[in-house]
């Protein structure tokens, strides 16, 4: 029996995930066993779920896993409720919307400009877990986002806000919080200059306001204790282990098909044809998190958004973890409809602007024309047959949308890595890139 180093657990929305690895220097992370779950939220302690799927893997194992040193990635207890607030929303509110997706943050409302009173009523409609105020370049218009702070403070939320705008106001805006009770953070400024986008330094407080809202899921407590490492977003987890591989192996675009959302993430700067038609900076690592595309939780709304209603009956046949052949049809259309909806909303559009010169092709979004790899992750896209056939058919290349090109190399991320190394590269990124280009020797090896 091979023992296990390290231990990743993810409690997912509808499945729990362990892996077990061991750390070789000559190719990273050795991937020793894996078990699964069903999640147990519903059980009121997602504990329940975690030793279900570790005693699965114990059994594929043959022996108990010891001590290993454990690692946690959740989205259990859902994202963070995120009201964002900026000064345009072009500039400063989507800047901060992105940092929020790859944090761990859900985005219920974005307002630019001044706050009205009917935007604070929807405020507290919204019950969110965290405000985010934004706006305004660095030593740039300073008394709509002032008054936009004093209009948030009067709302009393028991909730933090976060700061991520003009630098020239940061004191005023702490004071203004501090005098009304309310915790505020303050990170670098998402929109410093024109046409400059700086979202990592608010995506790690977002992410530092998620550890701590993640342990209100039923259970999830005393797994902080198994961990020195803190419990990551399973999203940011996602988005951390495609851009070590992208640094490693090129320009990728990665799917995590799940049962309450499709969340897609692409690391790439864009063509040479294509990047320069831009009329908004885009960030290199984008993540789009499709809280209506779920297979599971969700399945219905994916029907009814398709307009393919004869498919409704079908979805008795769903579950969670599919093992019929019903079951797994069922599981494989609704993946399908989920990438091809998802990727429309995360790509570039091209459309016509005319001007005074004459009409000029211009981009709005994500351009992914020059993506190398195609990768499907997440346990619906990946546990049923006809993956890589999903995952082809959306790389028609640059059309009305700027899609990957077909010469684009798919793979199936059949043990769930990017989750688990993403989130093992808090600790060992050096580890996790050779783990990432061993992966794709093998399977480049295998396929010649």
């Amino acid at each position: 029996m091979r023992g296990i180093e390290v231990l990743t657990i993810e409690v997912g929305s509808t499945i729990t995930k362990v892996n077990g690895f061991n750390l070789r220097s000559d190719v990273g992370f050795e991937h020793v066993a894996q078990g699964f779950a069903p999640t147990s939220v519903a059980q009121g302690d997602v504990g329940v779920g975690v030793e279900q799927a570790i005693a699965d893997l114990e059994a594929r194992l043959g022996g108990s896993i010891g001590k290993p040193e454990t690692f946690v990635n959740s989205s259990a207890a859902g994202g963070l409720r995120m009201v964002v607030h900026g000064l345009t929303y072009s500039m400063t509110a989507r800047a901060a919307r992105e940092a929020a997706l790859g944090a761990g943050g859900i985005v219920k409302m974005i307002t630019a400009g001044p706050l009205g009173d009917f935007d604070l009523q929807e405020i507290r409609s919204i019950h969110p877990n965290i405000i985010l105020l934004a706006g305004g370049v660095d030593f740039g218009e300073k008394h709509i986002v002032l008054n936009n702070a004093e209009k948030i403070a009067s709302l009393r939320l028991p909730i933090p806000v976060l700061y991520a705008g003009n630098a020239a106001i940061r004191k005023q805006i702490r004071q203004i919080f501090e005098d009304a009770g309310i915790e505020t953070l303050v990170a670098a400024n998402v929109f410093p200059d024109v046409d400059v986008l700086n979202i990592e330094p608010l995506r790690r407080l977002i992410h530092e306001v998620f550890s701590r809202h993640i342990i209100h899921a039923p259970g999830m407590a005393r797994f902080g204790d198994l961990t020195r490492w803190g419990i990551l977003p399973t999203p940011g987890a996602v988005l951390c282990g495609a851009e070590l591989f992208a640094e490693e192996l090129g320009d990728c675009l990665v799917f995590d098909v799940g049962g309450a959302t499709t969340d897609i993430h692409s690391v790439t700067e864009g063509s040479l044809e294509w990047s320069p038609r831009l009329t908004e900076p885009e960030p290199k690592a984008k993540r789009t998190v499709e809280g209506d595309l779920g297979v599971y939780v969700n399945a219905r709304n994916i029907v009814e958004l398709v307009g393919e209603p004869e498919w409704e009956a079908r979805l008795v046949d769903l579950q969670a973890m599919p093992s019929t052949e019903q079951q797994k049809e069922v599981t494989r259309w609704l993946c399908t409809k989920a990438v091809e909806t998802g990727i429309r909303r995360h790509a570039g559009v091209v459309t016509d602007l005319y001007t005074p010169t004459g009409k000029k092709l211009i981009v709005k979004g994500k351009d992914l024309s020059a993506v190398k790899w195609v990768v499907g992750t997440g346990g619906a896209l990946t546990r049923v047959e006809g993956g890589e056939a999903i995952l082809r058919s959306v790389c028609t290349g640059p059309g009305k949308y700027l899609f990957p090109s077909p010469d684009a190399a798919i793979l199936m991320d059949r043990d769930y890595r990017f989750s688990a190394l993403g989130t093992l590269a808090q600790a060992y990124p050096d580890a996790v890139r050779t783990t990432f280009r061993r992966w794709v020797e093998q399977e480049l090896s295998t396929r010649h």
